[in-house]
């Protein structure tokens, strides 16, 4: 068994579990934040019950975040020694700035908007719901600037065996900080979205606080619309940065091995090899031209393919292509899914539509595959490096940790994380299934009932 490949397969899926909750939170916190502002604005009872259900649901998610983000960081201690030792003094600030600027604002606000309930103001209320919100994209971007000096790493300078920090800014503002976050933020809007829309269907077909539900539809499909098309957007500059500082990356996304002055854009393609002697020969859907301006904005410009780079520093290039190009495809299902959605809302027609509501029940499974598929993409891609052109993978694991040791602590996790996946999955089912709290009946149908009921009663 090779312990370094072990210890990025431990990394991988811990990264990959815990990666579904802070998306979830990221959007969430967005979703209770506008429920809580509109309850306060209009003082509508719809708005306080819609709030209430969310922020419930935001919370069984931020706990289970929190729990696997722990372990998550812990293993840069255990089977990642050399890799903290050489860059500790750049990485470790964000990670703590985390802890101290974001996960304690985020956690004390929710704190008071579990407990605080009605004994607290209206209007503060409201605010502690922004903070929540605001505490979570915070989070989001001290790991995003993390993960994007590794990257990209800038601000540094090599003293000896270590990386030391020279210029905070520089560092904090590397070429892939703003373009990766903002797209991981639409990517979370864009979840959350989908999940408030699932659930809000799932309610309207069991014919479950009808109120509420179709508030949660219309809010989640707006939230949604806005996250897919941020995506779109910020997906388009993120590319960009790519292909500017890490080509080799791009060129593996593209399945491009040669050089080529007006490259096209790969719509559908069999994957590649990673030896180009072998590249796989069939049918393609290519658009001419289309890749060099979409990523350098000139229909005549030059994409540098694989073969400028030595072969040991390409990553795996069959991989790469096929995470990028099924994320892409996802993306593409959800903005089909969005647009029909909008439509029948346009024709008033949403909540009716069985076939609709039937998708949309499940649809949140397509930004949640999409967002892995974008992690294995950036990840994947930089191989082999950790830290990209400084230092490679291979030379940052723990020299004393064996083979043997990191098996055993992956088939822990993993009994660990099905159990704590189980749990959250049981009771997020459960809060569902319980729903939010119905919307009262009006008192002269309650006399009603009353009367009729007792009316057998007195005949008798």
């Amino acid at each position: 068994m090779d312990p370094i490949l072990l210890a990025r397969a431990q990394f991988a899926l811990t990264v990959m579990f815990h990666f579904v909750f802070p998306s979830i939170t990221i959007g969430l916190g967005l979703v209770v934040a506008i429920l809580e502002v509109a309850r306060w604005r209009t003082r509508r009872d719809v708005y306080a019950r819609a709030a209430r259900f969310w922020t419930k649901l935001f919370a069984l998610t931020f706990v289970v975040g929190v729990a696997s983000g722990i372990v998550m960081e812990f293993q840069f201690g255990t089977n990642w020694s050399r890799y903290s030792t050489y860059v500790g003094d750049i990485f470790g600030a964000p990670l703590a700035a985390e802890a101290i600027l974001a996960f304690f604002l985020e956690s004390s606000f929710l704190g008071l908007l579990l407990f605080g309930g009605n004994r607290i103001g209206s209007g503060l209320r409201a605010l502690a719901a922004c903070l929540v919100a605001a505490g979570a994209a915070l989070s989001g971007l001290w790991i995003i600037i993390a993960n994007s000096w590794m990257q990209t790493p800038a601000g540094y300078e090599v003293q000896g065996d270590r990386a030391v920090l020279i210029d905070a800014l520089a560092a904090l503002l590397n070429p892939s900080t703003l373009p990766r976050y903002f797209h991981t933020i639409a990517s979370s809007w864009a979840m959350a979205g989908f999940l408030v829309i699932g659930v809000g269907a799932w309610l309207i077909r069991k014919r479950r606080a009808g109120d509420v539900a179709r508030l949660s539809l219309r809010v989640g499909l707006i939230v949604a619309i806005v996250g897919t098309s941020a995506v779109l957007l910020t997906g388009d500059g993120s590319a960009r940065q790519v292909a500017q500082t890490q080509p080799a990356k791009f060129a593996a996304m593209q399945g491009l091995y040669t050089t080529t002055i007006g490259a096209p854009l790969v719509i559908w393609s069999l994957p590649p090899s990673q030896d180009p002697a072998k590249a796989p020969e069939g049918p393609e859907i290519l658009v001419t031209r289309l890749l060099s301006f979409l990523s350098f904005g000139s229909f005549t410009a030059a994409i540098q393919g694989l073969e400028e780079f030595p072969a040991a520093d390409w990553p795996p290039v069959a991989a790469t292509f096929l995470a990028y190009h099924n994320m892409v495809v996802l993306g593409t299902l959800m903005a089909i899914l969005l647009a029909s959605g909008a439509w029948l809302a346009w024709r008033q027609r949403l909540e009716v539509s069985r076939r609709w509501l039937a998708f949309a029940t499940w649809a949140f499974v397509l930004p949640a595959l999409a967002i892995q598929l974008g992690w294995a993409t950036a990840e994947i891609g930089r191989q082999p490096w950790i830290v990209y052109g400084l230092m490679r993978t291979e030379d940052a694991t723990s020299p004393v940790v064996s083979a043997p040791e990191i098996a055993f602590s992956i088939l822990l996790f993993g009994a660990i994380y099905t159990l704590l996946g189980g749990l959250w999955l049981f009771l997020m089912r459960r809060a569902i299934r319980e729903g939010p709290v119905q919307e009262p009946e009006p008192v002269g149908l309650n006399v009603g009932v009353s009367v009729r009921l007792h009316r057998p009663m007195e005949v008798h």
